[in-house]
């Protein structure tokens, strides 16, 4: 994959070497440089160019110098890493510049070789942290609540094993599912079927987070959250009821002037889980998640609740009857269960 390298300098040779010292290198798309004279460009050109890998400055620029512009760097992107190559290699400007954020620093006259390892350094340590942040977003939990120090972590070579770590819990585990979403999918836009269906994540997340809940994964047009301690199954309901009554509000209008008005189907459900990291550590790909037959029936009652339903087993009727509202519903028969469960719609 080619690497993008952006030059600031105000020395007009300086562009021209380039081109002449990684020629090689340009003929085989293994870099491409774009230029600017001073750091007041080189801002606009990382806006044109946001795919932008490293930055090779000079510090002595009209405009904006190159210490100054090592700032605003660390505000565009944590991810863009820069190297200063410059004819004033005093202690003073190596100090602030490393302060600053620089990856390393260069002095000139460039020497071209140690300029390559340099650079091949640096991008090597960009694709690490852009592979650990991809990482990161694709698992559910960490995508929420990631910070700096489990960045750090996340591109040590192994996992503590204290990530390992599981254990047993007495939780609430609630699905929700956007009931007829799958045919909007199929023929709307693209672009409006992420934005409707982001608007009703938003909607789930602020819930669960309002009652303390956890959302533990994102499974196509449905959400798995998880409450843990003291009122963990009222604290569900309520959450559910919030998103129940949200969604029923929202009312859509589609490409051939249909109107869509979404609806949930949630499953809840309480019981001992086990709560862990589950994956591969080999692979640095874990979701911390819980599983076990009482996360299996939370699923199962969502699937077998109807559009604008929220439905529950009679063990946690019976825990929170006097507090809402709820409707017998019957019987039903939920996969690998041998006998019916005898399960309530929760009204309000």
């Amino acid at each position: 994959m080619k690497a993008k390298i952006l030059v600031v300098d105000d020395e007009a040779d300086l562009q021209l070497l380039i081109k002449q010292k990684f020629r090689r290198q340009i003929r085989e798309e293994e870099y491409e440089f774009i230029f600017a004279e001073n750091g007041v460009q080189a801002l606009g050109m990382l806006e044109d160019h946001p795919d932008v890998d490293m930055v090779l400055s000079d510090i002595n620029m009209p405009e904006m110098d190159g210490l100054t512009l090592l700032v605003k760097l660390g505000e565009v992107s944590p991810l863009l890493k820069s190297v200063i190559v410059s004819a004033y290699g005093d202690m003073n400007n190596i100090r602030t510049a490393m302060n600053r954020g620089a990856y390393d620093f260069l002095t000139k006259p460039i020497d071209f070789k140690d300029l390559e390892v340099t650079m091949s350094k640096t991008l090597k340590y960009v694709a690490q942290l852009k592979e650990t942040l991809k990482a990161v977003r694709e698992n559910d939990i960490l995508r929420m609540y990631v910070d700096s120090s489990v960045l750090e972590f996340m591109t040590q070579d192994v996992f503590s094993k204290s990530f390992m770590v599981s254990e047993n819990i007495e939780a609430t585990v609630v699905f929700m599912d956007l009931c007829g979403f799958t045919s909007i999918s199929e023929k709307e836009p693209a672009d409006h079927v992420v934005k409707l269906i982001n608007k009703y994540f938003d909607v789930m997340v602020k819930e669960i987070i309002a009652q303390g809940g956890l959302v533990d994964k994102f499974m196509g047009d449905a959400v798995m959250a998880v409450f843990r301690g003291a009122y963990h199954l009222d604290r569900a309901v309520e959450c559910s009821l919030a998103v129940r009554n949200q969604i029923n509000s929202f009312k859509e209008e589609l490409s051939d002037q249909t109107a869509y008005n979404p609806k949930v189907a949630i499953g809840v459900n309480s019981g001992e889980m086990v709560s862990g990291n589950i994956g591969s550590a080999a692979l640095k790909r874990l979701d911390y998640t819980v599983i076990g037959d009482a996360v299996n029936i939370a699923q199962r009652l969502q699937a077998v609740a109807k559009p604008g339903q929220i439905v529950v087993p009679e063990t946690a009727y019976h825990k929170i009857k006097e507090a809402f509202e709820c409707n017998l519903v019957g019987e039903v028969n939920l996969k690998n269960k041998t006998n019916p469960v005898l399960i309530y719609e929760v009204i309000a």
